[in-house]
């Protein structure tokens, strides 16, 4: 046990906290030194990977989502695999097969499992939504379960397992949408931005002037399962938790928690996995800077990333021009702090950028 991952395991959560901080500081800098900016993005997907969870990339080609999972396979010392997906892929591409091996020596035949791509640690899903639902479909045990079952037989996969997919926004010819279930086996939806100036430049200069940096190895296995056993002990008071229920039920059409003003937005509300996911986040949030409490600035941190593929707007919404986000945005602008309140302090939106406001 390296002393990394004795101090996540201490009785001492003060102690703990502190030495995840480090780690992660550590790491993020290892990350940076290959991705430029990004910030937002990479801090997004890290919470994930910390909290047990998978991540779904969403952005137009280019802007280096391929090269962000490259490097956390180099950064974390986890066995990386990609998977290309294409509409002729098979589930068996995905998880594996059964084959027949006949022994030289005594010619007796076998039925042996060889195991598909699925089987490693840190999994990129690439150009998900271009396989049919039954490939897509293969994922969904082992993001879920942890497990691949062929043969009559379930087989385990290693831990930490993560699963990183990525779709374009924008074509649509030759592509499968995921369904709903897929969608919500995704802790987090992460959209991935255009690059600003500077980072462009900086872009530039590195990738046409020789210049080739690789990240280290930071942390190992058994280290991100000590993390994550440490998130679940973090603590979060019941007014911090209540506020997540009641996040979460405002969402739901035409129930007794949706604000006036959320009507007639949204079809389809988030379900109690989304409340869970945003519990599990927003304690690594609080890890992340170094506390051992949960706060209400890291849930709504995260209440974009967790919801946002987790809501399906009505018709009137989509002609007025609203997004998920804008929809997020507007349920944690109605949602109270404390409904107890005569006067209820409520959150102005501004959460991705670090800006919230008490109002």
């Amino acid at each position: 046990m390296s002393e990394l991952e004795h101090l996540l395991r201490s009785d001492d959560p003060a102690a703990a906290c502190e030495a995840f901080r480090t780690a992660f500081s550590e790491l993020r800098s290892e990350i940076g030194k290959v991705l430029v900016g990004q910030d937002d993005v990479v801090e997004e997907v890290l919470v994930a990977l910390f909290a047990g969870g998978h991540v779904l990339l969403e952005g137009v080609p280019g802007l280096g989502k391929t090269l962000l999972v490259r490097t956390l396979g180099d950064a974390l010392s986890l066995d990386f695999t990609r998977i290309q997906f294409t509409p002729d892929l098979m589930p068996a591409d995905i998880t594996g097969t059964s084959i027949v091996t006949e022994d030289p020596t005594t010619g007796h035949r076998t039925i042996t499992f060889r195991p598909g791509p699925i089987f490693s640690q840190l999994v990129l899903a690439d150009e998900i939504n271009r396989a049919s639902p039954k490939s897509q479909a293969a994922l969904l045990e082992a993001m879920q379960e942890r497990s691949v079952s062929a043969g009559g037989t379930t087989h385990r996969l290693e831990a930490p397992f993560f699963v990183m997919a990525t779709q374009n926004p924008i074509e649509q010819e030759g592509t499968y949408p995921l369904p709903e279930a897929q969608l919500d086996r995704f802790l987090l939806k992460v959209t991935v931005p255009y690059a600003r100036r500077d980072e462009m430049n900086e872009i530039l200069h590195r990738t046409t002037a020789g210049i080739s940096n690789q990240a280290r190895s930071v942390l190992d296995g058994p280290t991100i399962l000590a993390a994550q056993e440490l998130a679940r002990r973090i603590v979060v008071a019941p007014l911090v938790k209540d506020y997540i229920v009641r996040l979460v039920l405002a969402t739901h059409p035409d129930g007794p928690h949706q604000p006036r003003a959320l009507e007639h937005t949204i079809s389809v509300g988030a379900s109690p996995r989304a409340a869970q996911s945003l519990m599990l986040t927003a304690k690594v949030l609080a890890m992340i800077d170094g506390r051992y409490h949960v706060s209400i600035h890291d849930v709504v941190r995260l209440a974009r990333p967790v919801l946002r593929h987790r809501l399906i707007r009505t018709f009137e919404a989509e002609t007025d021009g609203r997004s998920v986000d804008d929809i997020v945005d507007a349920v944690i602008a109605e949602v109270p702090i404390d409904p107890e309140r005569t006067e209820p302090v409520r959150l102005i939106p501004g959460a991705l950028s670090g800006e919230e406001r008490f109002g």
